[in-house]
């Protein structure tokens, strides 16, 4: 592998790409140093002025992942040197950088790992078919045959690939296809993290690098979108340097290539992989002296500004005016002739998947909660509740739960409109709108928590589930202000940085030529803070922002309008495991020395691992970490173990029974039932009382024993009358004995507890009258309506308990005196 690099990569080859990338560091040092003096003159501004803008109405935390790791657990890797399948433990910190030890002993003692990855401008990939074309493309000259297979030979059937354009390629592999899915999100959620990299909280430094990339691109004669904007400002500088180094090389080298096509590509990944680190080694120290020497200026800089500061802006205001008297009329008909068309079709493309996105965004939230109403009625206790509150507090941060969201956005397509207004990819929109929805999801989160809070310490945690259900509501609202406002602004976003490269492009041979002499209004003193060329474009945005499309009017400014709300966004947010009297300890897993220190502190992590059943666990693709479930698995995974659960209990059903904790309840009505349990009986009566029986609620009191030994009151009685159906004698049996024990046992339980229960059923016409139920509750409530339907439920929708044993067998028939057969499968019963 070395002599491959060594001997296309000699001395010469190596002193001209440095040479290069020297060269385009020292054009860019000069377009930057101009665009950091202006962005420091616009945060001064700012600064002195103020400024306005919409007022969120959710909370958001500066630091959601502290404490946190992502995930950790093993998997197969490629390597290169052997070209051997090794098993590796797998460490996602908070930093999203994936690390991978020899195992997980290494891990936890703080070792420093065999390989890191930064995954900025990666591509995560699920199938070795995908890859094929990616990589086939890469060496132009050499065409694949139809079924070729590539360099590698993958463990199993399902791969894990991450695809760089320049840099290295990494190849995993896992053993089930669940696994593979959680993995895949993982690493795309690591990859969307990365390319993330410009942080908003450097109001000086990242606004001159983006202009100063921008105009550099510009002068190269690149307008459009750039997909390769991602990372850190070195990564970014060293994609810029490689935007152009990349072909040529690849045109001198390529055809030197010797092998068959494979062992081409294999050589060729390692030949720009070298060539890319090379690159970026030189980028990294070229940029950090360039930012150490503009921040060196600051001080005086921005003394300057704020002295002279009033003359700047005059000079700044008539300068820019004449330049929109020139821009204005040339860029209106531009947009009037050739951009109107075709702003309907670009806003559909990109707000119906957007839009989909951040309501699925809500969905998940709002399932989420009421999963924990549902268990906070099911009894679990404080320490289970704050498991669940814990396991919400890293919501927006679980690719896999997220996954979903993420999807919705992925449909964004702007065929048809990429050539025209030369956009590259359209994933430049779809990691942006990702972004913004996991920030709406965690200032939701985040939001909820604190009302959530502050509504305990204020009125104790008694009646948990209404206060859930009242921070569930004042967030929703919340939400939905929100979400709208931040799609408003992506869209408008989105808009110019589709409209406005096309529009200078086409403006540029007309305008440029009467810079110059817009240079010569500015005063020498103030010539640094000032450029023309940044004028022009916010001319031209002018132009496009004055067109009448509702995307532009901005909504309505709320300033403070929930105060009290947002003083709770000073306060840290909650830790529920403490609170609850939780066990921190369950849900951490030992980050060790992932990030320098080699403390071994205990961090919580966000994804749970997947334990393989029947697999030995030397070759398990995915390790269990003991008492790391902080998130619990997908619904699809849970739908699993209930089968599983049901064929164990199909197995067992001979076995004596033991007793079993409660599930959660699936519905509201279960969710009703558990608060007002009711209580069903039937007594069949005599035909001569049919007429002294009518349907009606009275009022009573008493106590019943429910099937689990708890004693609960009854408040009321219901009766019902109802007709049934006669059925035929065809394959029935006499259950008269059944009718009966179901008679006796209810008798006997109310022998037990002195409690008289009323229930009439009656004869008529050859048919059964079947009168229901006794009502418990374990509070006293108004006297319900009288049910008109033949729901199961009732107006409260409960359902009793004790109910489900009787269910649990077959359906057995009831027999009157003259052999009418009523199958108890359809008789209906009302619950008021």
């Amino acid at each position: 592998m070395g002599d491959v690099v060594s001997s296309h990569l000699d001395e010469s080859r190596r002193e001209m790409i440095t040479a290069r990338t020297r060269h385009l560091m020292k054009e860019f040092s000069d377009v930057y140093e101009q665009q950091y003096a202006v962005a420091l003159f616009n945060s001064v501004r700012y600064e002195i002025e103020g400024g306005g803008g919409t007022q969120a109405q959710l909370l958001h935390r500066k630091d959601p992942l502290a404490g946190r790791s992502i995930f950790s657990g093993s998997l197969f890797q490629y390597l290169e040197e052997n070209r051997k399948w090794r098993n590796r433990f797998v460490s996602v910190p908070n930093s999203y950088t994936i690390s991978l030890y020899e195992n997980k002993t290494a891990h936890e003692r703080g070792l420093h790992p065999k390989v890191t990855i930064n995954c900025a401008g990666y591509k995560a990939l699920t199938s070795m078919e995908e890859y094929l074309e990616l990589i086939n493309a890469s060496l132009p000259g050499i065409k694949a045959k139809v079924g070729t297979h590539p360099f590698i030979k993958c463990a199993s059937q399902f791969p894990l690939i991450l695809w760089h354009p320049y840099a290295r390629h990494h190849y995993f592999c896992v053993m089930t296809e669940k696994e593979q899915k959680k993995w895949h999100a993982v690493l795309q959620d690591c990859v969307r993290h990365s390319d993330n990299g410009l942080s908003e909280d450097c109001p000086v430094q990242m606004p001159a690098f983006t202009d100063a990339v921008r105009l550099h691109r510009q002068a190269k004669g690149h307008y459009g979108t750039w997909d390769m904007m991602c990372g850190q400002p070195p990564q970014i500088l060293a994609n810029l340097v490689m935007e152009t180094l990349h072909p040529e090389l690849r045109s001198v080298i390529g055809p030197r290539l010797k092998g068959k096509m494979q062992q081409k590509q294999r050589n060729w990944m390692l030949i720009s992989d070298a060539v890319y680190r090379q690159v970026l080694a030189q980028t990294t120290g070229q940029y950090e002296a360039l930012v150490e020497a503009c921040e060196a200026q600051r001080v005086p800089l921005d003394a300057r500004l704020r002295t002279d500061m009033d003359q700047i802006i005059t000079s700044k205001e008539h300068v820019s005016s004449k330049i929109r008297a020139m821009v204005l009329p040339k860029a209106e008909q531009l947009l009037r002739n050739s951009i109107q068309p075709y702003i309907s079709s670009i806003l559909e493309a990109l707000m119906e998947p957007t839009s989909r996105g951040f309501s699925e965004v809500r969905d998940v939230f709002f399932r989420e909660l009421v999963e924990i109403s549902k268990n906070s009625l099911n009894g679990g206790g404080k320490e289970k509740l704050g498991d669940h509150l814990e396991r919400l507090s890293m919501l927006a941060f679980h690719p896999v739960k997220m996954q979903s969201c993420y999807e919705k956005v992925e449909q964004l397509n702007l065929e048809g409109l990429q050539q025209r207004f030369d956009v590259s990819k359209p994933s430049v929109f779809v990691s942006r709108a990702q972004i913004l929805m996991r920030e709406q999801m965690d200032n939701a989160v985040y939001t909820f928590e604190q009302l959530l809070n502050q509504s305990l310490e204020a009125q104790g945690g008694d009646d948990m589930c209404k206060n859930i259900q009242r921070c569930q509501d004042r967030v929703l609202k919340k939400y939905d202000y929100d979400s709208s406002t931040v799609r408003k602004k992506f869209f408008r976003e989105a808009l110019l940085q589709i409209i406005i490269p096309y529009m200078l492009q086409h403006l540029s041979p007309s305008c440029s030529p009467e810079l110059p002499h817009f240079k010569e209004l500015i005063f020498e003193d103030f010539s640094r803070f000032l450029l023309v060329e940044n004028y022009v474009r916010g001319a031209v945005k002018e132009a496009a922002v004055q067109r009448r499309h509702n995307l532009y009017r901005d909504s309505i400014i709320l300033t403070n309008s929930d105060p009290n709300l947002h003083l709770l966004g000073e306060t840290p947010s909650v830790d529920w495991a403490a609170k609850f009297g939780g066990d921190e300890a369950d849900g951490s897993v030992d980050v060790g020395g992932i990030e320098g220190g080699g403390s071994g502190k205990r961090r919580r992590q966000v994804v749970s691992m997947i334990q393989l059943d029947g697999v030995p666990l030397p070759f398990e693709s995915c390790l269990e970490v003991p008492g790391v479930e902080l998130i619990p698995e997908e619904d699809a995974e849970m739908s699993d173990v209930k089968e599983e659960d049901q064929g164990e209990d199909e197995e067992d059903a001979d076995l004596p029974e033991v007793p079993k904790s409660p599930k959660s309840p699936d519905s509201v009505n279960e969710i009703r039932d558990l608060i007002n349990p009711v209580l069903e009986v039937v007594i069949p009566v005599s035909e001569e009382s049919q007429s002294d029986i009518t349907n009606g609620t009275e009022p009573t009191t008493g106590t019943v024993t429910m099937e689990d030994g708890v004693e609960e009151d009854v408040i009321n009685v219901t009766t019902v009358v109802e007709d049934v159906p006669r059925k035929s004698l065809q394959g029935k049996s006499s259950p008269q004995t059944i009718l009966q024990q179901l008679i006796g046992s209810k008798k006997q339980d109310a022998d037990e507890e002195h409690q008289e229960e009323t229930e009439t059923a009656v004869h008529e016409d050859d048919s059964e009258r079947i009168v229901e139920a006794a009502e418990s509750g374990y509070e006293s409530s108004p006297k319900p309506p009288l049910s008109t339907d033949s729901s199961p439920c009732g107006d409260n929708g409960f359902q009793s308990p004790t109910k489900e044993g009787l269910d649990e067998g077959e359906p057995q028939p009831i027999i009157n005196k003259k052999d009418k057969i009523i199958d108890p499968g359809e008789v209906e019963v009302h619950l008021v």
